[in-house]
C-alpha cells in the first residue's frame, strides 16, 4: 500500500513537503484522527481526480459541463451544467481504499443534498487499493443507502501565550 500512497501523494499535494510534514507531526503525536484524516484526504482527493476523468464516460452526466468547486465550502464537490438549462446538478464525491467501508456525510452535504434532492448525486468510488470501480447514487438520502446521523464531541488542545 505504501508505494501507492505515495504516489497519490506526489499526485494529489498541492504543498507536498508541507503535507508530509503534517503527517509525521501526526505520527509523532500518537494522533490517529489526524491520521486518519490525511489519509482520508489522499483517498478523496484521488476519487475526485477519478471523477474528473471519468465523467465523460458516464451517460447521466456526460451531456454537463464540469466545474470543480471543492475549495468553495458549499456542500458538493462538482457543479455541472448543461447549455440552455438554469439548474445545475451537484456532485459529492467519495472515495473508498477497500471494496466496502463506510461513507460519511458532512452536516452541510447532507442539509444540500436534502435540499437538491435529484439534482444532487453521490459518486463513489470503491477499491482504490486494488482496481478502482464506482456507482452512482442519485438523490442518495431518498435510495437505497441508509445514514444514520453520528453526533460526537472533540477534544482541542491549544498552547497560549501572553505577550
Amino acid at each position: 500500500m505504501e508505494p501507492f500512497a505515495d504516489f497519490l501523494r506526489q499526485a494529489i499535494y498541492d504543498h507536498h513537503d508541507l503535507d508530509l510534514l503534517r503527517e509525521e507531526a501526526a505520527k509523532e503525536s500518537g494522533d490517529e484522527t489526524e491520521n486518519s484524516f490525511a489519509k482520508r484526504l489522499i483517498t478523496g482527493q484521488a476519487a475526485e481526480r477519478y471523477f474528473e476523468v471519468i465523467h465523460p464516460t458516464l451517460p447521466v452526466l456526460a451531456d454537463y459541463s464540469l466545474e470543480n468547486v471543492t475549495g468553495l465550502g458549499c456542500g458538493f464537490d462538482f457543479r455541472l451544467r448543461k447549455p440552455g438549462l438554469e439548474d445545475f446538478l451537484a456532485v459529492e464525491v467519495k472515495g473508498l481504499n477497500e471494496f466496502r467501508g463506510t461513507v460519511s456525510l458532512t452536516e452541510k452535504e447532507h442539509r444540500i443534498a436534502n435540499l437538491l434532492s435529484q439534482r444532487f448525486y453521490l459518486f463513489i468510488v470503491r477499491n482504490f487499493r486494488d482496481k478502482p470501480c464506482h456507482e452512482i447514487h442519485q438523490d442518495p438520502l431518498a435510495g437505497k443507502l441508509q445514514f444514520t446521523k453520528n453526533e460526537r464531541a472533540i477534544v482541542q488542545i491549544s498552547w497560549l501565550t501572553t505577550i
